[in-house]
C-alpha cells in the first residue's frame, strides 16, 4: 500500500461520520443553446467539438469544411469556413467571438501565413484574443488550417 493510500484509508478512519442533510435543489441553470444542430456541422471523428467547463469553453479544431468537404479557394477560403465554424460552435452554448481569449490555429504551409492573418482578422472582427501558429505537415481531409479556441463566459 502507497503512503498516499495508507493515509487516505487512515482519514476515512478516524473521520468523524457527517449526519445526512436533505437533498438541497440545483441552483445552477443549463447554459442556453442559441443555435440549432442544425447550424453546426457533425463532428468528423469521435471528439466533443464544444466543451464547458465551468465558466471555460473549448471548441475543438474547426477546418474550413462545408457538407463534409473541404472548401475550394485556398487557405482565405477556409480560415473564413473555418471562422464561421467557430462562431457556430459557439454559439450552441451561447458564446461569441468576442468571448474567445486564446487561439490555437494550425497551417500546412506557413507561407501562406500573411494571406491567413488577413481572412483570420476578417473572421475576428475587432477581436484579438491571444493567439499560437502551428505550422503542421498536414491536416484531417486535407485542409490547409485548422482553429481552435478557448473562449471565457462566466455561467452566472
Amino acid at each position: 500500500m502507497s503512503v498516499y493510500a495508507w493515509r487516505m484509508a487512515a482519514k476515512k478512519k478516524s473521520a468523524p461520520k457527517k449526519k445526512s442533510q436533505p437533498a438541497r435543489k440545483a441552483t445552477r441553470k443549463p447554459a442556453k443553446k442559441t443555435a440549432s444542430k442544425s447550424t453546426t456541422a457533425k463532428p468528423l471523428g469521435p471528439y466533443t467539438p464544444v466543451v464547458r467547463a465551468g465558466d471555460w469553453i473549448i471548441v475543438s479544431g474547426q477546418l474550413g469544411i462545408q457538407d463534409g468537404k473541404v472548401v475550394k479557394g485556398g487557405v482565405a477560403a477556409q480560415t473564413a469556413k473555418a471562422v464561421e465554424n467557430l462562431k457556430a460552435q459557439l454559439a450552441t452554448v451561447g458564446a461569441n467571438i468576442n468571448d474567445v481569449k486564446k487561439t490555437l490555429c494550425f497551417l500546412t504551409d506557413m507561407d501562406t501565413f500573411a494571406t491567413f492573418n488577413t481572412a483570420y482578422v476578417a473572421g475576428f472582427g475587432e477581436s484579438r484574443p491571444a493567439r499560437s501558429t502551428i505550422g503542421v505537415a498536414s491536416l484531417p481531409f486535407g485542409g490547409a488550417v485548422e482553429i481552435e479556441a478557448w473562449a471565457f463566459k462566466p455561467l452566472r
